[in-house]
Protein backbone atom coordinates (compact mmCIF):
# COMPACT_ATOMS: atom_id res chain seq x y z
CA UNK A 1 0.00 0.00 0.00
CA UNK A 2 1.16 3.55 -1.02
CA UNK A 3 0.17 6.49 0.67
CA UNK A 4 -0.75 9.60 -1.50
CA UNK A 5 -0.57 13.23 -0.80
CA UNK A 6 -3.12 15.16 -3.11
CA UNK A 7 -3.25 18.42 -0.96
CA UNK A 8 -0.46 19.94 -2.41
CA UNK A 9 -0.25 18.64 -5.73
CA UNK A 10 1.72 21.64 -8.15
CA UNK A 11 -0.15 22.97 -10.78
CA UNK A 12 2.21 21.58 -13.02
CA UNK A 13 1.11 18.46 -12.57
CA UNK A 14 -1.79 18.56 -14.59
CA UNK A 15 0.17 19.19 -17.95
CA UNK A 16 2.66 16.83 -17.23
CA UNK A 17 1.14 12.80 -16.55
CA UNK A 18 4.87 11.62 -14.83
CA UNK A 19 4.55 13.87 -12.06
CA UNK A 20 1.58 12.11 -11.03
CA UNK A 21 3.18 9.52 -8.97
CA UNK A 22 6.83 10.64 -7.66
CA UNK A 23 8.52 7.41 -8.76
CA UNK A 24 7.56 7.89 -12.35
CA UNK A 25 8.86 11.42 -11.67
CA UNK A 26 12.29 10.17 -10.63
CA UNK A 27 12.05 7.54 -13.88
CA UNK A 28 11.66 10.54 -16.44
CA UNK A 29 14.69 12.83 -14.60
CA UNK A 30 16.62 9.58 -15.52
CA UNK A 31 15.09 9.71 -19.23
CA UNK A 32 16.19 13.12 -19.27
CA UNK A 33 19.33 12.82 -18.26
CA UNK A 34 20.41 10.02 -20.20
CA UNK A 35 19.04 12.35 -22.85
CA UNK A 36 20.94 14.99 -22.15
CA UNK A 37 24.12 12.62 -22.51
CA UNK A 38 23.15 11.27 -26.30
CA UNK A 39 22.40 14.96 -27.59
CA UNK A 40 26.11 16.60 -25.75
CA UNK A 41 27.60 13.33 -28.10
CA UNK A 42 25.56 14.49 -30.90
CA UNK A 43 26.42 18.24 -30.74
CA UNK A 44 29.77 17.12 -30.25
CA UNK A 45 30.80 15.28 -33.11
CA UNK A 46 28.23 18.36 -34.97
CA UNK A 47 30.61 20.91 -33.99
CA UNK A 48 34.03 18.32 -34.54
CA UNK A 49 32.51 18.18 -38.12
CA UNK A 50 32.10 21.35 -38.60
CA UNK A 51 35.22 22.76 -37.23
CA UNK A 52 36.72 20.92 -39.99
CA UNK A 53 34.93 22.02 -43.03
CA UNK A 54 35.55 25.29 -41.36
CA UNK A 55 37.37 27.55 -44.14
CA UNK A 56 40.52 28.04 -41.36
CA UNK A 57 43.66 28.24 -42.20
CA UNK A 58 44.58 26.26 -39.06
CA UNK A 59 43.83 22.28 -39.25
CA UNK A 60 41.90 21.30 -35.99
CA UNK A 61 42.29 17.33 -35.16
CA UNK A 62 41.78 15.63 -32.11
CA UNK A 63 43.35 11.96 -31.11
CA UNK A 64 41.14 9.16 -30.66
CA UNK A 65 42.13 9.16 -26.65
CA UNK A 66 41.86 13.13 -26.51
CA UNK A 67 38.57 12.72 -28.12
CA UNK A 68 37.24 9.70 -25.86
CA UNK A 69 38.30 11.75 -23.03
CA UNK A 70 36.22 15.34 -23.86
CA UNK A 71 33.23 12.77 -24.66
CA UNK A 72 33.22 10.75 -21.74
CA UNK A 73 34.01 14.47 -19.62
CA UNK A 74 31.06 15.77 -21.48
CA UNK A 75 28.95 12.46 -20.62
CA UNK A 76 29.64 13.25 -17.33
CA UNK A 77 29.12 16.96 -16.95
CA UNK A 78 26.10 17.62 -18.72
CA UNK A 79 23.96 15.57 -16.82
CA UNK A 80 25.89 16.58 -13.06
CA UNK A 81 25.47 19.85 -14.16
CA UNK A 82 21.57 19.83 -14.94
CA UNK A 83 21.18 18.22 -12.06
CA UNK A 84 22.72 20.48 -9.69
CA UNK A 85 20.93 22.91 -11.31
CA UNK A 86 17.97 21.75 -10.45
CA UNK A 87 17.01 21.54 -14.80
CA UNK A 88 15.47 18.19 -14.47
CA UNK A 89 13.16 19.17 -11.76
CA UNK A 90 11.80 22.26 -13.98
CA UNK A 91 11.21 20.60 -17.16
CA UNK A 92 7.93 19.61 -17.11
CA UNK A 93 7.21 23.12 -17.02
CA UNK A 94 4.71 24.51 -19.54
CA UNK A 95 7.04 28.09 -19.76
CA UNK A 96 9.26 27.88 -22.83
CA UNK A 97 11.02 30.62 -21.02
CA UNK A 98 12.47 28.12 -18.10
CA UNK A 99 13.30 25.73 -20.54
CA UNK A 100 15.58 27.93 -23.07
CA UNK A 101 17.08 29.72 -19.70
CA UNK A 102 18.15 26.70 -17.92
CA UNK A 103 19.35 24.47 -20.98
CA UNK A 104 21.41 27.88 -21.98
CA UNK A 105 22.94 27.77 -18.45
CA UNK A 106 23.69 24.02 -18.77
CA UNK A 107 25.61 24.33 -21.83
CA UNK A 108 27.29 27.34 -20.57
CA UNK A 109 28.59 26.09 -17.53
CA UNK A 110 29.88 22.96 -19.20
CA UNK A 111 31.63 24.56 -21.82
CA UNK A 112 33.28 26.79 -19.75
CA UNK A 113 34.66 22.97 -17.64
CA UNK A 114 35.60 21.84 -20.29
CA UNK A 115 37.35 24.95 -21.00
CA UNK A 116 39.31 24.84 -17.65
CA UNK A 117 39.90 20.81 -18.29
CA UNK A 118 41.78 22.29 -21.69
CA UNK A 119 43.73 24.36 -20.02
CA UNK A 120 44.62 21.75 -16.93
CA UNK A 121 45.44 18.71 -19.26
CA UNK A 122 47.33 21.71 -21.64
CA UNK A 123 45.17 20.35 -24.61
CA UNK A 124 45.32 22.18 -27.70
CA UNK A 125 41.28 23.04 -28.51
CA UNK A 126 40.02 25.40 -31.25
CA UNK A 127 37.96 28.07 -29.97
CA UNK A 128 35.86 27.52 -32.51
CA UNK A 129 35.01 24.47 -31.86
CA UNK A 130 34.11 24.82 -28.61
CA UNK A 131 31.59 27.86 -29.51
CA UNK A 132 29.78 25.44 -31.74
CA UNK A 133 29.87 22.65 -29.01
CA UNK A 134 28.01 24.87 -26.21
CA UNK A 135 25.47 26.36 -29.38
CA UNK A 136 25.00 23.02 -30.42
CA UNK A 137 24.52 21.54 -27.35
CA UNK A 138 21.85 24.28 -26.34
CA UNK A 139 20.14 24.27 -29.59
CA UNK A 140 19.72 19.96 -28.78
CA UNK A 141 18.85 20.13 -26.10
CA UNK A 142 16.13 23.22 -26.03
CA UNK A 143 14.55 21.48 -29.22
CA UNK A 144 14.07 18.02 -27.11
CA UNK A 145 13.00 19.82 -23.89
CA UNK A 146 10.30 21.61 -25.42
CA UNK A 147 8.78 18.65 -27.43
CA UNK A 148 9.55 16.35 -24.48
CA UNK A 149 6.25 16.00 -23.25
CA UNK A 150 4.34 15.00 -27.10
CA UNK A 151 7.56 12.75 -27.48
CA UNK A 152 6.93 10.85 -24.10
CA UNK A 153 3.06 11.36 -24.41
CA UNK A 154 3.59 9.37 -27.89
CA UNK A 155 5.95 6.58 -26.36
CA UNK A 156 3.89 5.66 -23.73
CA UNK A 157 0.75 5.69 -25.79
CA UNK A 158 1.92 3.53 -28.91
CA UNK A 159 4.57 0.95 -26.65
CA UNK A 160 2.96 1.76 -23.03
CA UNK A 161 0.47 -0.72 -21.80
CA UNK A 162 -2.49 2.28 -20.77
CA UNK A 163 -2.54 2.22 -16.90
CA UNK A 164 -6.01 1.48 -15.35
CA UNK A 165 -7.14 3.00 -12.41
CA UNK A 166 -10.03 2.81 -10.11
CA UNK A 167 -10.95 5.57 -6.96
CA UNK A 168 -12.88 4.96 -4.01
CA UNK A 169 -14.89 7.44 -2.92
CA UNK A 170 -17.56 9.76 -4.46
CA UNK A 171 -16.47 13.50 -2.12
CA UNK A 172 -14.50 16.16 -3.53
CA UNK A 173 -11.08 14.81 -2.41
CA UNK A 174 -11.91 11.63 -5.02
CA UNK A 175 -13.51 14.30 -7.58
CA UNK A 176 -9.90 16.25 -7.78
CA UNK A 177 -8.46 12.60 -8.49
CA UNK A 178 -10.04 11.70 -10.95
CA UNK A 179 -9.49 14.60 -12.79
CA UNK A 180 -6.29 14.37 -12.93
CA UNK A 181 -6.38 11.32 -14.09
CA UNK A 182 -8.64 12.49 -17.11
CA UNK A 183 -6.28 15.02 -17.86
CA UNK A 184 -3.17 12.18 -17.82
CA UNK A 185 -4.71 10.62 -20.22
CA UNK A 186 -2.98 11.40 -23.03
CA UNK A 187 -0.43 9.74 -20.77
CA UNK A 188 -1.97 6.13 -20.92
CA UNK A 189 -3.86 6.69 -17.92
CA UNK A 190 -7.03 5.78 -17.84
CA UNK A 191 -9.86 5.89 -15.02
CA UNK A 192 -11.95 3.30 -15.23
CA UNK A 193 -14.64 4.66 -12.38
CA UNK A 194 -15.15 5.21 -8.81
CA UNK A 195 -15.92 2.75 -5.89
CA UNK A 196 -18.99 4.14 -3.39
CA UNK A 197 -19.01 3.55 0.20
CA UNK A 198 -22.55 4.30 0.20
CA UNK A 199 -25.31 1.98 -0.93
CA UNK A 200 -27.80 5.34 -2.08
CA UNK A 201 -24.85 6.24 -4.24
CA UNK A 202 -25.59 7.58 -7.91
CA UNK A 203 -25.16 5.17 -10.70
CA UNK A 204 -22.40 7.43 -12.58
CA UNK A 205 -20.65 10.56 -11.69
CA UNK A 206 -19.95 13.15 -14.04
CA UNK A 207 -16.52 14.90 -14.75
CA UNK A 208 -15.39 15.63 -17.98
CA UNK A 209 -16.31 12.52 -18.91
CA UNK A 210 -19.29 10.20 -17.33
CA UNK A 211 -17.97 7.12 -15.38
CA UNK A 212 -19.57 3.90 -13.45
CA UNK A 213 -20.12 4.06 -9.78
CA UNK A 214 -19.89 1.16 -8.58
CA UNK A 215 -20.42 -0.36 -4.59
CA UNK A 216 -17.92 -1.94 -2.54
CA UNK A 217 -19.26 -5.07 -2.72
CA UNK A 218 -19.27 -5.50 -6.13
CA UNK A 219 -15.10 -5.24 -6.10
CA UNK A 220 -14.54 -8.83 -6.14
CA UNK A 221 -16.46 -9.37 -9.44
CA UNK A 222 -14.99 -5.60 -10.55
CA UNK A 223 -11.27 -7.43 -10.39
CA UNK A 224 -12.01 -10.56 -11.97
CA UNK A 225 -13.42 -8.98 -15.10
CA UNK A 226 -11.66 -5.43 -15.45
CA UNK A 227 -8.14 -4.95 -15.21
CA UNK A 228 -7.14 -2.62 -12.40
CA UNK A 229 -3.57 -1.10 -11.82
CA UNK A 230 -4.44 0.73 -9.21
CA UNK A 231 -7.04 1.70 -6.93
CA UNK A 232 -6.78 4.93 -4.93
CA UNK A 233 -8.92 5.47 -1.54
CA UNK A 234 -9.96 8.95 -1.42
CA UNK A 235 -12.07 9.14 1.38
CA UNK A 236 -12.94 10.49 4.62
CA UNK A 237 -10.23 9.51 7.70
CA UNK A 238 -14.25 7.71 9.42
CA UNK A 239 -14.12 5.81 7.01
CA UNK A 240 -10.91 3.84 6.78
CA UNK A 241 -11.59 1.55 9.58
CA UNK A 242 -14.31 0.03 7.56
CA UNK A 243 -12.23 -0.45 4.47
CA UNK A 244 -10.38 -3.17 6.24
CA UNK A 245 -11.36 -6.09 4.01
CA UNK A 246 -10.95 -4.30 0.71
CA UNK A 247 -7.83 -3.63 1.59
CA UNK A 248 -6.96 -7.10 2.49
CA UNK A 249 -8.76 -8.44 -0.65
CA UNK A 250 -6.62 -6.08 -3.27
CA UNK A 251 -3.87 -7.18 -1.21
CA UNK A 252 -4.61 -10.76 -1.89
CA UNK A 253 -5.45 -9.86 -5.40
CA UNK A 254 -2.28 -8.19 -5.80
CA UNK A 255 -3.74 -4.51 -6.62
CA UNK A 256 -1.83 -2.39 -6.03
CA UNK A 257 -3.58 0.41 -3.38
CA UNK A 258 -2.88 4.11 -2.42
CA UNK A 259 -4.37 6.02 0.45
CA UNK A 260 -4.96 9.90 0.32
CA UNK A 261 -4.10 11.10 3.39
CA UNK A 262 -4.79 14.32 2.75
CA UNK A 263 -7.42 14.49 5.78
CA UNK A 264 -4.12 14.93 8.49
CA UNK A 265 -3.17 18.18 9.40
CA UNK A 266 -0.01 19.38 8.13
CA UNK A 267 1.45 22.13 5.99
CA UNK A 268 4.83 22.03 6.00
CA UNK A 269 5.71 17.93 6.12
CA UNK A 270 6.76 15.06 4.00
CA UNK A 271 5.18 12.10 4.70
CA UNK A 272 6.32 8.76 4.24
CA UNK A 273 6.03 5.21 5.36
CA UNK A 274 8.41 3.82 7.87
CA UNK A 275 8.98 1.24 9.97
CA UNK A 276 9.86 0.79 13.69
CA UNK A 277 10.59 -3.15 13.35
CA UNK A 278 7.61 -4.58 12.21
CA UNK A 279 4.94 -1.63 12.91
CA UNK A 280 4.49 0.74 9.99
CA UNK A 281 4.58 3.66 11.06
CA UNK A 282 3.10 7.02 8.92
CA UNK A 283 5.86 9.61 9.44
CA UNK A 284 5.53 13.46 8.75
CA UNK A 285 8.54 14.89 8.35
CA UNK A 286 8.95 19.08 8.44
CA UNK A 287 12.86 18.56 8.01
CA UNK A 288 14.99 16.54 5.29
CA UNK A 289 14.95 13.14 6.48
CA UNK A 290 16.59 11.39 3.75
CA UNK A 291 19.68 9.30 5.83
CA UNK A 292 21.90 8.34 2.89
CA UNK A 293 21.95 12.22 1.36
CA UNK A 294 22.40 13.44 5.41
CA UNK A 295 24.99 10.94 5.52
CA UNK A 296 26.58 11.84 2.55
CA UNK A 297 26.49 15.90 3.85
CA UNK A 298 28.25 14.76 6.65
CA UNK A 299 31.05 12.91 4.95
CA UNK A 300 31.52 16.21 3.17
CA UNK A 301 31.56 18.26 6.23
CA UNK A 302 34.07 15.80 8.11
CA UNK A 303 36.21 15.67 4.68
CA UNK A 304 36.48 19.75 4.19
CA UNK A 305 36.42 20.86 7.89
CA UNK A 306 39.61 18.84 8.38
CA UNK A 307 41.29 20.06 5.36
CA UNK A 308 40.26 23.56 6.14
CA UNK A 309 41.94 23.27 9.77
CA UNK A 310 45.31 21.86 8.51
CA UNK A 311 45.27 24.48 6.24
CA UNK A 312 44.31 27.17 8.31
CA UNK A 313 46.24 26.34 11.57
CA UNK A 314 49.70 28.29 10.68
CA UNK A 315 47.09 31.82 10.05
CA UNK A 316 44.74 30.78 13.35
CA UNK A 317 47.87 30.70 15.38
CA UNK A 318 49.13 33.68 14.11
CA UNK A 319 45.75 35.63 14.75
CA UNK A 320 45.60 34.00 18.03
CA UNK A 321 48.45 35.74 19.02
CA UNK A 322 47.74 39.35 17.52
CA UNK A 323 44.47 38.77 19.41
CA UNK A 324 46.07 38.23 22.67
CA UNK A 325 48.72 41.11 22.32
CA UNK A 326 46.03 43.85 21.13
CA UNK A 327 43.49 43.20 23.67
CA UNK A 328 43.75 41.64 27.33
CA UNK A 329 41.50 38.55 27.41
CA UNK A 330 41.23 34.84 25.61
CA UNK A 331 42.18 34.62 21.71
CA UNK A 332 38.74 32.36 21.69
CA UNK A 333 35.46 33.28 22.49
CA UNK A 334 33.73 30.62 23.80
CA UNK A 335 29.60 30.64 24.46
CA UNK A 336 26.87 27.53 24.57
CA UNK A 337 24.66 27.96 21.30
CA UNK A 338 21.00 25.47 20.31
CA UNK A 339 22.56 23.17 17.58
CA UNK A 340 20.11 20.00 16.15
CA UNK A 341 17.14 19.82 17.91
CA UNK A 342 17.78 22.22 20.38
CA UNK A 343 20.99 20.70 21.39
CA UNK A 344 23.50 22.60 23.67
CA UNK A 345 26.61 22.70 22.56
CA UNK A 346 30.02 25.20 23.07
CA UNK A 347 30.60 27.54 20.02
CA UNK A 348 34.17 28.71 19.32
CA UNK A 349 35.19 31.35 17.55
CA UNK A 350 38.32 34.41 17.37
CA UNK A 351 37.50 37.08 20.01
CA UNK A 352 36.46 40.34 18.42
CA UNK A 353 35.51 42.19 21.11
CA UNK A 354 36.29 43.45 24.56
CA UNK A 355 36.88 40.22 26.93
CA UNK A 356 33.44 42.24 29.31
CA UNK A 357 31.71 42.28 25.71
CA UNK A 358 28.77 40.28 27.66
CA UNK A 359 28.71 42.59 30.59
CA UNK A 360 27.99 45.74 28.25
CA UNK A 361 25.29 44.00 26.05
CA UNK A 362 22.09 45.38 28.49
CA UNK A 363 23.64 48.34 27.96
CA UNK A 364 24.02 48.52 24.42
CA UNK A 365 20.48 46.60 23.27
CA UNK A 366 18.96 50.00 22.65
CA UNK A 367 21.29 49.99 19.47
CA UNK A 368 20.57 46.89 18.23
CA UNK A 369 18.84 46.09 14.70
CA UNK A 370 17.24 42.60 14.89
CA UNK A 371 14.33 42.03 16.81
CA UNK A 372 15.27 39.05 18.28
CA UNK A 373 19.05 38.64 17.99
CA UNK A 374 21.52 41.13 19.25
CA UNK A 375 23.06 42.77 16.31
CA UNK A 376 24.66 46.72 16.02
CA UNK A 377 26.41 48.13 13.63
CA UNK A 378 30.04 48.97 13.81
CA UNK A 379 29.59 47.88 17.33
CA UNK A 380 31.81 49.62 19.94
CA UNK A 381 32.33 46.50 21.73
CA UNK A 382 34.73 45.20 19.04
CA UNK A 383 38.66 45.65 19.17
CA UNK A 384 40.54 46.93 16.03
CA UNK A 385 41.56 43.55 14.95
CA UNK A 386 37.72 42.77 15.96
CA UNK A 387 36.55 44.51 12.94
CA UNK A 388 38.85 42.79 10.58
CA UNK A 389 37.85 39.15 11.65
CA UNK A 390 34.48 39.99 11.67
CA UNK A 391 34.11 41.83 8.11
CA UNK A 392 35.62 38.97 6.38
CA UNK A 393 34.11 36.04 8.65
CA UNK A 394 37.75 35.28 9.89
CA UNK A 395 36.36 35.35 13.30
CA UNK A 396 34.74 32.14 12.42
CA UNK A 397 37.30 30.12 11.49
CA UNK A 398 37.57 28.20 14.98
CA UNK A 399 33.64 26.94 13.97
CA UNK A 400 35.76 24.56 11.36
CA UNK A 401 36.36 22.72 14.62
CA UNK A 402 32.68 22.50 15.80
CA UNK A 403 31.99 20.89 12.45
CA UNK A 404 34.35 17.97 12.56
CA UNK A 405 32.81 17.39 15.52
CA UNK A 406 29.14 17.20 14.77
CA UNK A 407 27.76 20.03 16.84
CA UNK A 408 27.45 22.04 13.34
CA UNK A 409 27.41 21.77 9.42
CA UNK A 410 29.37 23.60 6.62
CA UNK A 411 25.83 25.36 5.62
CA UNK A 412 22.87 25.33 7.81
CA UNK A 413 20.75 27.83 9.71
CA UNK A 414 23.33 29.81 11.72
CA UNK A 415 23.12 28.71 15.21
CA UNK A 416 21.24 30.55 17.92
CA UNK A 417 22.12 31.38 21.63
CA UNK A 418 19.26 29.83 24.14
CA UNK A 419 18.19 33.61 24.67
CA UNK A 420 17.09 33.93 21.42
CA UNK A 421 15.58 30.84 20.85
CA UNK A 422 13.39 31.62 24.07
CA UNK A 423 11.91 34.11 22.15
CA UNK A 424 11.06 32.75 18.62
CA UNK A 425 7.57 32.24 17.03
CA UNK A 426 6.11 28.67 16.76
CA UNK A 427 7.02 28.68 12.97
CA UNK A 428 10.72 29.78 13.47
CA UNK A 429 11.25 26.66 16.34
CA UNK A 430 11.28 24.71 12.63
CA UNK A 431 14.82 26.01 11.77
CA UNK A 432 16.23 24.25 14.79
CA UNK A 433 15.09 20.78 12.99
CA UNK A 434 18.67 21.34 10.69
CA UNK A 435 21.80 21.01 11.40
CA UNK A 436 23.27 24.91 12.48
CA UNK A 437 25.98 25.73 9.69
CA UNK A 438 29.06 28.15 8.94
CA UNK A 439 27.39 29.62 5.94
CA UNK A 440 23.05 30.09 4.75
CA UNK A 441 21.00 31.35 2.34
CA UNK A 442 20.72 34.73 4.06
CA UNK A 443 24.53 35.44 4.23
CA UNK A 444 24.10 35.22 0.61
CA UNK A 445 21.33 37.80 0.09
CA UNK A 446 22.89 40.44 2.19
CA UNK A 447 24.21 38.69 5.48
CA UNK A 448 23.61 41.08 8.75
CA UNK A 449 21.72 43.88 6.58
CA UNK A 450 18.78 41.57 6.57
CA UNK A 451 16.31 42.10 9.31
CA UNK A 452 15.24 38.66 11.67
CA UNK A 453 12.30 37.64 10.06
CA UNK A 454 13.82 37.44 6.71
CA UNK A 455 16.93 35.49 8.40
CA UNK A 456 13.65 33.15 9.31
CA UNK A 457 12.35 32.55 5.85
CA UNK A 458 15.66 32.33 4.21
CA UNK A 459 15.90 29.48 6.85
CA UNK A 460 12.74 28.22 5.99
CA UNK A 461 13.61 28.29 2.43
CA UNK A 462 16.49 26.08 2.72
CA UNK A 463 15.05 23.82 4.99
CA UNK A 464 12.11 23.31 2.46
CA UNK A 465 14.28 22.72 -0.77
CA UNK A 466 17.61 21.37 0.91
CA UNK A 467 19.44 19.29 -1.45
CA UNK A 468 23.20 18.61 -1.62
CA UNK A 469 23.82 20.78 -4.58
CA UNK A 470 22.15 23.16 -2.94
CA UNK A 471 24.64 22.99 -0.26
CA UNK A 472 27.51 23.42 -3.07
CA UNK A 473 25.83 26.28 -4.61
CA UNK A 474 26.23 27.92 -0.96
CA UNK A 475 29.06 26.96 -0.37
CA UNK A 476 30.55 28.28 -4.25
CA UNK A 477 28.88 31.68 -3.77
CA UNK A 478 30.22 32.53 -0.29
CA UNK A 479 33.67 32.68 -1.24
CA UNK A 480 33.44 36.11 -3.22
CA UNK A 481 30.97 37.03 -0.41
CA UNK A 482 32.90 36.97 2.55
CA UNK A 483 36.00 37.81 0.49
CA UNK A 484 34.21 41.35 -0.44
CA UNK A 485 33.17 41.83 3.00
CA UNK A 486 29.84 43.23 2.40
CA UNK A 487 26.72 43.18 4.53
CA UNK A 488 28.76 41.99 7.64
CA UNK A 489 28.34 44.09 11.34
Amino acid sequence: MEILNCTHIPPFVLCFAPRVFSRHHRKVRFLFALADVLLTALAFEAAYQSRAWLPFEREFFLTVPVKALLLGAAAVLWPAIGSWLNVYEKLDSAQPSVILRGSFKQSALGAAVIVILEFSLRLDLSRAFLALFAAYGWILLCLFRLNAGHVIGWIRREFGAPHYVLVAGLGERARRLGRICEQSAGYGVRLVGFLAETPDAPERLQLDESYPVYPLAQLPQLLDRQVIDDVIFAVESSCLPDLEEVLLLCDEEGVRTRVAVDFFPHVNSEMYLDRLAHLPLLTFAAAPHDEIRLMLKRGIDVMLSGAALLVLLPPMLLIALLIKITSPGPALFRQVRCGLNGRRFVFYKFRSMVDNADQLKESLRHLSRKEVAFKIPDDPRQTFIGRYLRRYSIDEWPQFWNVLRGDMSLVGPRPAVPEEVEQYKRWQRRRLRMRPGLTCLWALEGRDALDFDTWMRKDMEYIDNWSLALDWKILLRTVPRVLSGRGAF
